[in-house]
């Protein structure tokens, strides 16, 4: 048994042991203090308790993103030599982080503006790449406007055919399954390099997007038709459809 759990943090040990027995992972259980068998290589703890242990190697125990960083102590490496934070883009995108070909996480966005999660998992894993499909135009454009904002527009995006990537999936959650999977198998697929301001080169939507988008305000809202101005904003990526809605609704109310 190479890891050990050494806390008095029940929560931390609740947490550790149900990820490391997903993972098939053995290990020691050891109360603060108990001596450390030979064979243990990393210890697993909490903030509290960290101080407190005398070992050279240890990972404190915050969430269950605790296990890339005890896999790649457990391997000999402080860092994968690849990771991809996949994107599938969307109403709500799917997002997985792929590194060295092995999946480590996995989120679903609240909206295609929920880039703040990519910002910590790049600071999570340095020199991590960006990956997205190329489908989901307006969502697409979205995400890619605000990640431009915080990374600017010269920042490369690995842009992947997204074709076959969303599987056939049975039960509840059905979409939500099916846009992490989608992720998953963007990050597994190879891409092109291009800067973010290249992919927000949006043409001219035409009048059958137009007519497209104000039949989905329909459908969405129940009652309420967009203007042709407003749906020419969704279209080119300046807003959502829900924010096009609330704005014809005000229109409405000052009238």
């Amino acid at each position: 048994m190479r890891v050990a759990i050494v806390t008095s943090d029940s929560r931390v040990y609740y947490l550790a042991t149900k990820v490391l027995k997903e993972y098939g992972i053995p290990f020691h259980s050891l109360r603060v203090g108990d001596k450390i068998p030979f064979d243990v290589e990393v210890v697993l703890t909490s903030e509290s308790d960290y101080e407190r242990i005398n070992f050279p190697v240890k990972v404190v125990v915050r969430d269950e993103g605790f296990i890339d960083e005890l896999l790649a102590k457990l391997e000999g490496r402080e860092r994968f030599r690849r990771v991809y934070i996949a994107i599938d883009p969307g109403e709500r995108p799917g997002l997985s982080v792929v590194a060295d070909n092995r999946v480590i996480e996995v989120h679903h966005l609240k909206s295609p503006r929920d880039v703040d999660v990519i910002i910590e998992l790049l600071e999570k894993y340095p020199g991590a790449r960006i990956k997205m499909g190329h489908g989901a135009k307006r969502q697409r454009v979205l995400m890619l406007k605000a990640l431009a904002d915080l990374l600017g527009y010269d920042y490369p995006i690995i842009v992947v055919n997204e074709s076959r990537t969303t599987p056939k999936v049975g039960g509840m959650e059905v979409s939500q399954v099916q846009d992490i999977v989608a992720a998953i198998n963007i990050g597994l697929r190879e891409g092109r390099d291009v800067p973010i301001g290249e992919m927000l080169d949006v043409k001219e939507p035409t009048k059958r997007e137009i007519d497209d988008i104000k039949r989905r305000s329909r459908e969405l809202s129940g009652n309420i038709t967009i203007s042709s101005k407003l749906a020419r904003e969704v279209a080119v990526g300046n807003m959502t459809l829900e924010e096009a809605i609330e704005r014809q609704k005000r229109r409405r109310r000052s009238k």
